[in-house]
């Protein structure tokens, strides 16, 4: 009898069926079904016209065996996620959506969404950026061309509303002018150009060495909208920050340089720039940390007696690109240093020597010479359209690669089960 009722009980069990085998792995029905089921409320959500449940069914099967190819694809190029690394990122989703762990996993449960599955989608998302990133992005390579070329094109929509105020020098040629006049011409012009970031006041140099027709009023061309422009001007302008002088322009009428005096109606995005120099103690079998820290204390006790930056700088720091130059840096902006070095050269006075600051590289003291306000806009907009055109060339690009991956693969689909 008890026989009898277990042969019953084991023919009354559903089994899950296999709907697609993708290489080595394959899709049950009760996984498709689950997603299928998933996708369907997403789309009564939207208020989207429900398509045909076979149809349905074959389109998320579709996106389960590409997902399914990739993490086969990680997998065999050893790219593993720690539980850790998805507790973080599960943290930072909720974080930003303003709510504690606990929180967040009470409103997944209102949703209808276990905690453990939406952990598992973040950790297969985190490995498939992964894969991409190694396999595509690495690839993508955007040059200053196709930036100056969106630039000139699409990047000029409400341009007409911006306005500039260019100062114009002009080192002339005469016509049919031989090779040497103009190197003559060419050295004249690099020369005022050099003289003019060392300090000379543009509108001085105008008045005693160009030969443009506006040389009596400094130089000033006055404010003008792009379209209004010498050609000549347009591609140089529109890549220019306020304060910035061109390199030489040659033209038939000799060599122009223009430098942007003022810009109206851009939106600005204004940075701080530092001139920063350091002396870099490094770590070692001999230093560890604490020596490295007595030593750059030690260092800047002799500063504060009256030692020299630069002549320390050029005989105990181990950065020996900027010993050179007695620890200098130069002017740095935002995104250049290392975080650590960055937070700490931020908070510094002018001249303020800081306290030993470690970074990967070792341990740092820093000192700030200047710093100003700079009107970065141009480079911004440089670089937001430098990042649409990665993102477009990484979208058409991971769209052919995965139509590669899915048909160099081995996938067999049972068509009747769908």
């Amino acid at each position: 009898m008890a026989l009898c009722c277990l042969t019953m009980t084991s023919h009354a069990q559903l089994i899950d069926r296999i709907i697609a085998v993708v290489e080595d792995d394959v899709v049950l029905d009760s996984e498709l079904t689950l997603e299928a089921s998933a996708i369907a409320d997403q789309i009564r959500m939207g208020n989207m016209a429900m398509p045909p449940l076979f149809v349905l069914r074959k389109q998320v099967l579709e996106r389960i065996i590409v997902e399914k190819l990739q993490r086969q694809l990680a997998e065999r190029s050893g790219i593993r996620i720690s539980d850790e690394m998805v507790q973080n990122s599960v943290a930072d989703i909720a974080a930003r959506n303003n709510l504690t762990l606990p929180q967040f996993r009470t409103e997944l449960a209102n949703q209808g969404m276990d905690f453990g599955r939406f952990q598992e989608t973040i950790r297969n998302e985190i490995i498939i950026n992964q894969l991409r990133a190694r396999e595509i992005g690495s690839r993508i390579k955007v040059t200053d061309r196709e930036v100056a070329h969106y630039l000139e094109t699409q990047g000029k929509v409400g341009a007409e509303k911006v306005k500039y105020r260019l100062g114009h020098i002009l080192v002339a040629l005469p016509e049919a002018a031989s090779a040497t006049s103009i190197q003559k011409a060419r050295d004249k012009a690099e020369t005022i150009i050099a003289e003019l970031k060392n300090g000379d006041d543009f509108k001085q140099k105008a008045i005693s060495a160009s030969d443009g027709g506006n040389a009596l009023k400094g130089g000033d061309l006055g404010w003008r909208a792009m379209a209004e422009m010498p050609t000549l001007f347009v591609d140089h302008v529109a890549q220019m920050n306020v304060g910035e002088i061109s390199d030489p322009i040659r033209s038939p009428s000799g060599f122009h340089i223009i430098k942007m005096l003022e810009m109206q109606g851009a939106a600005k995005h204004m940075v701080t720039k530092f001139k920063v120099r350091h002396i870099l103690v490094k770590t070692n079998e001999l230093i560890d940390d604490q020596e490295a820290k007595k030593k750059l204390q030690g260092l800047k006790q002799r500063i504060l007696d009256g030692d020299e930056f630069e002549a320390l700088a050029r005989a105990h720091s181990d950065d020996k690109g900027s010993a050179l130059n007695g620890g200098s840096l130069g002017w740095v902006g935002p995104g250049v240093l290392v975080p650590p070095f960055e937070a700490a050269m931020s908070r510094l006075a002018i001249d303020e020597i800081s306290e030993p600051v470690q970074t990967q590289f070792g341990w740092h003291m820093i000192q700030v010479l200047e710093k100003e306000e700079q009107d970065n806009s141009v480079e911004f907009k440089k670089n937001q359209v430098r990042e649409e055109i990665r993102k477009r060339k990484i979208e058409e690009e991971t769209e052919l690669w995965l139509r590669r991956l899915r048909d160099e693969a081995y996938v067999d689909i049972n068509m009747d089960r769908l």
